[in-house]
């Protein structure tokens, strides 16, 4: 059992820093997220090992990785820097003004369809706030945000994690896109038998819409063993594509639907009610920081998605966890 002494100040300096190592699992690109050198950040968190009479980190693995009592100690740093960054966002909420940086991550086959939707929008209607959008599969998402890298996260849900906050923004549909020359090209709507002849193109590994799309279809195993061509993306336009030229189906987000062409939408066909759906929601730690920005972002969304969209209600929401 490891004793804590303390023998001086802790700084908040020194927490960011071994939060930085433990973010980065690197000593040199931890002290270039600081912008410190690493002389300076190695001192640091050696004069804070020192205080506390403990080892934080094990040097002599690559990646660096914490001890057993360091992945406490780091756990408790994110706490308390947590706290500390709430005094500047109740400062902030005094101010009627809407300002800050707001760090956002938005999963793939969301983000081609939503963020030209609405970025413009926030960005005219709060132009004193800094965004910042990366695209992430929701694992990474989920993991950033418990590291505080990212301040909010635009997935699909239900993630079924009792530390995240689901707020949800809106329902669409799943939609099948049709080859020309697929069978089901001459019907008004498909159901999840028909799926089972087509030749089915879905995403890679990695995806929650792969996990979605398989559970809809009913697939046992993917890539099929009887097949003799496989390709598998990370892009639901190259699979769409893919359809065009090489036939068979995938399934597409309502979303992805809105900027396609008269011939593209000719390929669209809709399942046999009640269709699959997915849950679109903005996710938070229950810690959460800039509750007036994200609030924005929420409204700006709600407002920006078509009304079919946003007004749909909770229906056929296909798991994929």
């Amino acid at each position: 059992m490891n004793t804590i002494r303390l023998t001086g100040k802790i700084t908040l300096v020194q927490l960011e820093y071994i939060i930085a190592v433990d973010n980065y699992r690197h000593f040199a690109k931890a002290a270039e997220n600081c912008f410190v050198t690493q002389p300076t950040l190695s001192m640091q968190i050696q004069k804070l090992e020192d205080q506390l009479g403990v080892i934080i980190f094990d040097r002599s693995k690559q990646p660096v990785v914490p001890t057993e009592i360091g992945k406490k100690i780091i756990s408790q740093a994110r706490i308390i820097l947590n706290e500390t960054k709430k005094l500047n966002d109740l400062i902030q909420q005094k101010d009627n003004e809407i300002r800050g940086e707001l760090r956002i991550g938005i999963i793939p086959t969301i983000a081609p369809y939503m963020l030209p939707l609405i970025i413009s929008k926030f960005i005219d209607a709060y132009p004193l706030v800094n965004v910042k959008v990366k695209e992430h599969i929701t694992e990474h998402i989920v993991e950033k945000l418990n590291k505080g890298l990212l301040d909010v996260g635009i997935l699909a849900t239900p993630l079924n994690d009792p530390a995240i906050i689901e707020k949800p923004l809106f329902y669409e549909l799943f939609v099948g896109y049709v080859s020309s020359s697929s069978a089901l090209f001459n019907k008004e709507n498909i159901s999840f038998d028909d799926l089972k002849s087509e030749n089915i193109w879905i995403l890679n590994e990695g995806h929650c819409f792969r996990e979605q799309v398989i559970n809809i279809c009913n697939l046992k195993s993917f890539p099929p063993q009887n097949s003799s061509f496989t390709y598998e993306s990370g892009s639901i336009e190259a699979i769409r594509r893919l359809v065009d030229t090489y036939g068979g189906v995938t399934l597409v987000p309502e979303l992805a639907t809105i900027g396609m062409d008269q011939k593209q939408k000719s390929k669209l066909r809709l399942f046999e009610a009640p269709g699959p759906s997915r849950e679109v929601s903005l996710v938070l730690y229950r810690s959460h920081l800039k509750k007036k920005l994200v609030d924005a972002l929420f409204n700006v969304i709600k407002d920006a998605i078509p009304v079919e969209i946003s007004e749909r209600e909770n229906s056929n929401v296909i798991e994929w966890k």
